[in-house]
């Protein structure tokens, strides 16, 4: 029998200051960027001490790990890091070296886009050389995905609410992306890709298949306001809810919006004076969260005269766990076809 492996993959994110120009020109894949905007980056990063992104994704292997255990899949879960150490090509070689010959690999960037999860995927696929991998490629309307982001959301809301003596409402936001990434791709095109939601189910050795094959508009920008309605829908008490794109980047060209700046801008347009800001694109706390969202969105909302607040990011977020066990073992089954299931199913 086949030995299995689970492979989760992240963004990454480096462990000094000094590592900040290194780990963009990854980010970038070698393009060039201002100076300014890499000491810009630095001081973000000072100022939050470290982004702990990384030790986080593997308290939530370790998490997930413990989840297929105790319903009786007794296999390894890796991290891969796209941008930083350890990076995915050198987990997917210890994986070959530790004899795993299929794979069950999730992004835990759960809206699928060209721009993020493409790339991870790509990256997994040069060095798999004979696993046979079952990649999941967009998880966003995952029921427990939304109960875990509702659970943190439900105690915020009700203390803001009491506080100021009214029902406060909520901005969900996600990662903006270039405009470009996300436009209609013809069939065959890199980057094409498939509908939302969509998986690689067949199991076939990840150097055979294309990448994407299909054509169309990029799932991203649908995926991230999806979960943000299915969180909504479970926390009855919320007034009203908006969505935005946060953190657009420096390159250049336009980014998908409303940004969430313009989008304060609006609510406070509307006499409103406090709300919850949750970020439903992000599965733990990093420097889009720790820098954007607690020191710039929180000044910007207050120079409006609104007072917002942050759920805590999921973390170690038990439901979470299970939600990403529950792909996990989807994925190996498929891989594994006609086997008994696993996780309940």
């Amino acid at each position: 029998m086949a030995k299995q492996a689970v492979l989760l993959l992240a963004h990454g994110t480096p462990e000094t200051v000094e590592q900040i120009p290194e780990y963009l020109r990854n980010v970038v894949s070698g393009r060039p960027l201002p100076q300014a905007v890499v000491e810009e980056i630095q001081h973000r990063y000072a100022l939050i001490g470290r982004s702990p992104l990384t030790e986080i994704t593997f308290a939530q292997a370790r998490m997930v790990e413990a989840e297929l255990t105790s319903a009786g899949v007794a296999v390894p879960v890796y991290v891969g890091m796209r941008n930083w150490r350890p990076y995915i090509p050198e987990v997917v070689r210890q994986m070959r070296a530790d004899g795993v010959e299929e794979a069950a690999v999730i992004s835990m960037a759960p809206q699928n886009s060209r721009t993020s999860v493409g790339l991870y995927r790509r990256a997994v696929e040069a060095e798999a050389a004979g696993i046979r991998i079952d990649f999941t490629e967009g998880w966003a309307g995952h029921p427990l995905l939304a109960d875990a982001f509702a659970e943190r959301l439900r105690p915020t809301l009700a203390k803001l609410s009491a506080e100021v003596g009214v029902a406060v409402p909520v901005l969900f936001t996600a990662h903006s992306v270039p405009t470009r990434t996300v436009e209609t791709v013809a069939d065959g095109e890199p980057g094409s890709g498939p509908p939302a939601g969509g998986r690689s189910r067949d199991g076939a050795t990840a150097a055979a298949q294309p990448i994407w094959p299909g054509k169309g508009k990029d799932p991203y920008a649908e995926e991230a306001r999806l979960t943000a309605k299915l969180v909504a829908e479970r926390v009855p008490k919320i007034p009203r809810w908006w969505f935005a794109f946060q953190s657009q980047g420096a390159s250049g060209g336009p980014w998908l919006g409303p940004s969430v700046e313009e989008t304060l801008e609006t609510i406070a347009g509307e006499g409103i004076k406090a709300l919850v800001l949750q970020p439903i694109g992000f599965l733990c706390d990093h420097i889009e969260i720790l820098f954007d969202v607690d020191r710039l969105f929180r000044e910007y909302a207050a120079k409006l005269g609104m007072r917002l607040e942050r759920p805590e990011s999921l973390n170690a977020s038990g439901k979470l766990a299970k939600a990403v066990a529950e792909l996990a073992c989807e994925g190996l089954r498929r891989l594994r076809q006609n086997q008994s299931p696993c996780m309940g199913s």
